[in-house]
């Protein structure tokens, strides 16, 4: 199973990601490990998360909510 997620950072700003663990994925980006933007933007918080079957269907979309503005991807967490 894979997961697509939205992190809200400490800047308030957010970030979409995919992972097959989500817990540990959110673990390595509060240790500052997870990915480049996020590593300045510390801690984050798990907003919200999507399962997919597969890497390639998490990919897609990941991809689609990147495109979303922000407003949309806030009406997307609740």
């Amino acid at each position: 199973m894979w997961y697509i997620y939205i992190l809200k950072c400490s800047d308030g700003s957010l970030y979409t990601g995919i992972t097959n663990n989500l817990n540990k994925r959110v673990l390595t980006h509060n240790k500052g490990k997870g990915a480049k933007y996020t590593k300045t933007r510390l801690p984050v918080v798990l907003m919200a998360s999507f399962e997919a079957e597969d890497r390639s269907k998490a990919s897609k979309e990941e991809y689609r909510i990147k495109q979303l503005s922000r407003k949309e991807k806030l009406k997307l967490i609740k």
